[in-house]
C-alpha cells in the first residue's frame, strides 16, 4: 500500500493560475510551464480543480460533462503533455471529482427533462404543489428548484443549477465509475472528492432546527457508497482525500482510516470557522484563538487514536487568504505568514498550498461588487442588502469572506498582470502589494516561498514529521499554540506565538538541549523564551 504521509500536495485553480494563450483566462499549458517552478518548491502532486466542460455558473464545479476539456484551458494533447512532463519530474495529477451534483447542462439532466424516467432517476426530484421541504442552499436561498417542464421540484444544495445526483440509484454509481476509470487510464494519480459526504441523503423532513444539513451530512449510506467506489474502480492504492462539508470527527475517522478502504485523507473545515459569528459565514468576528486549539487538538489526537488522516490547509479556493484572516498584511506580513505555515506542516497528516499561499499572498480588498465574479459572493451580496446591511457594511463582508479572495490572478510578478497574462484577467486584479510575487521572492533567502521549500524538505526528510505521534502542549494559553511530535528516538516542539504582540513561554529544562530546526526570528533558546509578534520556532532533540 502507498503512503502518502511524508508527500506533499499543491492546488492549483487553473483558470487562475498561468495563461498562455493570451485570453486572460489560464490553461493547462500554463501549468505546464510552471512545472520546474513547482519542482524546485519540491512538491509531490497538483491537485487541480476541475478543467473539464462547464457553462462556470461556479468556475467549473458545475460539470456538463466529465470526460471532455473545456476548450478554455485546452485540448486533450495539452493535458498528455502537461501528464508526461509532470511524470518526468516525479510529480503526480490529482484531478478533482464532483460527484454530489452535475450542472443542469448535463445530458443526464436534460434527458431527463425531457421526461426520460431513467435519467429523472438520476436525480431527487419531487412531486410537490409546493416547495418539498425548507432546507437552504449552500449560496442562499432554497435548496430546491421547480423544473415546469415536469412539475417538479429537483433537489440543488448548491446553485439552482447544480442539481444533486441520486445516488441510491445504482445505475448513477456505475456511471460515476466509469469517469474515475476513465481518468486513471488517461494517467492521472490521484482524486480529490468535491463535498463528497452529502451523496447520501436521509429523509426530505422539514428543519426546524436548522438549515437541513442533518438531513443530508455523512448520510446513511455514505461510507458505503464511498467504499463501493474506491473498491470497483480500483484506486484503494492511489492518494485520495474528500471535502467533508459540516462533518464529525467520527465519521472522518471511518471515512480515513485504512483498515475501512475508503479515503487516504479527509478535509473537514470547522478550524476555518473560528471568526464566524454565531457560525454564520457571513457575520464576521475577530478569530476565537482558544477555539482553534481546541480544535486542532481534538481532530489532531482523535484522528491519531482511531487510525484516520486528516489533510492539512489553511487555504483552498473556496476560503479567504490565511494572512489576511489570520496573520497581519502589514508590518508583521512575512513572519505571520511563516508562523502559520509551520503551524500546519508540522501537525500529522498531509500538506497542501493553495497557489499563491506560498507566496504569502493576501485578499483581494475588492471596492466595488462588480469586481465580483463568485456565484455565492453575488448571491450573498443581495441577501446581505435584503437585510438591511448598507452597500459599504456587505461589500466589508465579502472583502473578509468572498472565495474570490483566493481566487485571483497568481502572482508571478510585478507587471501589470502579475505575470499571470498580457492579457486583462477574467477576474480583477487584487488591489494589494505588486511585491508578493515570485520573481521578488525566488532568490531571496529570507522569503515566505523559500521558507514553504524548508517545510517541504523537512517533510521529505524527517520521519518525525511524516510518521510522528502528537501531543499537545501549554494547553492553558490562548495566544501559544504548541505541540511534541515524536517517532522513534527523534522529537520536536513546535512553539507558535499567534498573537501580534511579544510574549514568553517557560520551557522544560529537558528542551534547553535541543536545537532550532525552524524559526522566523533570530530567537535564543534560554529558560525563558522571549517571541516576537508570530514568531514560531520548531526544537530537535
Amino acid at each position: 500500500m502507498t503512503d502518502f504521509k511524508n508527500k506533499v500536495i499543491y492546488q492549483i485553480y487553473p483558470k487562475s493560475f498561468k495563461d498562455t494563450n493570451h485570453d486572460g483566462i489560464g490553461d493547462l499549458k500554463g501549468i505546464t510551464q510552471s512545472l520546474d517552478y513547482l519542482n524546485d518548491l519540491g512538491v509531490d502532486y497538483l491537485w487541480l480543480t476541475p478543467f473539464v466542460v462547464s457553462p462556470q455558473r461556479d468556475n467549473g464545479y458545475d460539470i456538463a460533462d466529465y470526460y471532455h476539456i473545456n476548450p478554455m484551458y485546452g485540448t486533450d494533447e495539452d493535458l498528455d503533455e502537461l501528464i508526461n512532463q509532470a511524470n518526468k519530474r516525479d510529480i503526480g495529477l490529482m484531478m478533482d471529482m464532483v460527484f454530489n451534483h452535475t450542472s443542469t447542462d448535463h445530458e443526464w439532466f436534460q434527458k431527463a427533462l425531457q421526461g426520460d424516467p431513467y435519467y429523472q432517476d438520476f436525480y431527487i426530484f419531487k412531486d410537490s404543489k409546493d416547495i418539498p421541504n425548507n432546507w437552504v442552499s449552500k449560496f442562499g436561498g432554497p435548496a430546491w428548484n421547480y423544473a415546469p417542464e415536469l412539475k417538479k421540484w429537483y433537489l440543488c444544495l448548491f446553485d439552482k443549477t447544480q442539481a444533486d445526483l441520486n445516488w441510491d440509484n445504482p445505475h448513477v454509481r456505475e456511471e460515476l465509475k466509469n469517469v474515475i476509470r476513465f481518468w486513471k487510464e488517461r494517467g492521472i494519480k490521484g482524486f480529490r472528492f468535491d463535498v463528497i459526504n452529502l451523496i447520501s441523503k436521509g429523509s426530505y423532513d422539514n428543519d426546524y432546527e436548522g438549515d437541513g444539513r442533518r438531513y443530508y451530512t455523512d448520510g446513511p449510506h455514505v461510507h458505503e457508497y464511498i467504499h463501493e467506489l474506491v473498491h470497483d474502480t480500483g484506486i484503494k492504492d492511489m492518494i485520495t482525500v474528500g471535502e467533508m462539508s459540516s462533518t464529525s470527527l467520527e465519521d472522518c475517522i471511518k471515512y480515513s482510516n485504512r483498515e475501512r478502504e475508503e479515503l487516504k485523507m479527509t478535509f473537514s473545515f470547522h478550524h476555518l470557522k473560528v471568526d464566524y459569528k454565531d457560525n454564520k459565514k457571513w457575520e464576521l468576528m475577530d478569530p476565537d484563538y482558544k477555539k482553534l486549539k481546541e480544535l486542532f487538538k481534538n481532530w489532531q489526537l482523535g484522528m491519531q487514536a482511531g487510525h484516520g488522516w486528516n489533510a492539512l490547509f489553511w487555504c483552498n479556493h473556496d476560503q479567504p487568504r490565511i494572512v489576511s484572516r489570520f496573520g497581519d498584511e502589514g508590518k508583521y506580513w512575512k513572519e505571520s505568514a511563516k508562523m502559520l505555515a509551520t503551524m500546519i506542516h508540522m501537525m500529522q497528516g498531509t500538506p497542501y498550498i493553495y497557489q499563491g499561499e506560498e507566496l504569502g499572498m493576501l485578499n483581494s480588498h475588492y471596492e466595488d461588487i462588480s469586481e465580483y465574479r463568485d456565484v455565492e459572493s453575488l448571491n450573498y451580496y443581495k441577501i446581505l442588502l435584503e437585510e438591511g446591511h448598507t452597500r459599504e457594511e456587505a461589500l466589508h463582508i465579502l472583502s473578509a469572506r468572498s472565495r474570490d479572495n483566493s481566487r485571483s490572478a497568481m502572482q508571478w510578478d510585478d507587471s501589470t498582470y502579475a505575470g499571470f497574462s498580457d492579457h486583462e484577467p477574467w477576474i480583477t486584479m487584487p488591489h494589494t502589494d505588486k511585491h508578493i510575487n515570485v520573481k521578488e521572492e525566488i532568490n531571496d533567502k529570507d522569503s515566505i516561498l523559500n521558507y514553504y521549500k524548508q517545510l517541504v524538505e523537512l517533510r521529505h526528510e524527517l520521519p518525525v514529521i511524516s510518521e510522528g505521534t502528537i501531543s499537545f502542549l501549554y494547553d492553558d494559553r490562548e495566544d501559544i499554540m504548541s505541540y511534541q511530535r515524536q517517532y522513534e528516538d527523534d522529537e520536536l516542539v513546535v512553539i507558535c506565538n499567534m498573537w501580534n504582540q511579544d510574549t514568553t513561554v517557560t520551557l522544560e529544562d529537558c528542551y534547553l538541549s535541543y536545537t532550532t530546526l525552524l524559526s522566523n526570528y533570530p530567537i535564543t533558546v534560554e529558560k525563558t523564551l522571549k517571541l516576537p509578534p508570530y514568531a514560531t520556532i520548531v526544537l530537535r532533540k
